[in-house]
């Protein structure tokens, strides 16, 4: 459950950003992000399925000066902060289609129906693999 995952060159990344209802904690949505995310790993995780991996993060309120490139004390533009959630859920895929079969299916969609009631919003952007590498 907490081991490192191996991505491989040329998936795909799905980034879906979870913005919490205002009184809603981490700790609310633990469990059922939990069970979506298992029914996910269990069921869609094999070459017809197309799940290679996945990691979830909570906003953690940092925002680097050194790597924006608008400044977080900037008031004349929208704060780059806003609408970033409290929660990511970074998953790979080997492919958008595959992705998308999963995530229509009733299995996944009674788990995340149960997290969307804590939810203001969430949004799911995919993106193309370009690079990747490790120090040598």
């Amino acid at each position: 459950m907490f081991e490192p995952i191996k991505i491989p060159f040329g998936c795909k990344m799905l980034f879906n950003v979870v913005d919490l209802k205002e009184g809603v904690s981490i700790e609310d949505v633990e469990l059922v992000l939990g069970e979506m995310c298992n029914v996910v790993k269990n069921n869609y995780g094999d070459d017809n399925g197309g799940f290679i991996g996945g990691q979830v993060f909570k906003n953690a309120g940092f925002i680097s000066d050194e790597g924006s490139i608008q400044e977080a004390h900037d008031t004349k533009k929208p704060r780059i902060d806003q609408n970033m959630g409290d929660i990511v859920i970074v998953t790979y895929w080997n492919s958008f289609e595959q992705h998308e079969k999963s995530h229509s299916d009733k299995l996944f969609n009674e788990k995340f129906s149960q997290l969307a009631k804590y939810c203001d919003s969430t949004f799911e952007v995919g993106y193309d693999m370009l690079w990747q590498g490790v120090p040598e």
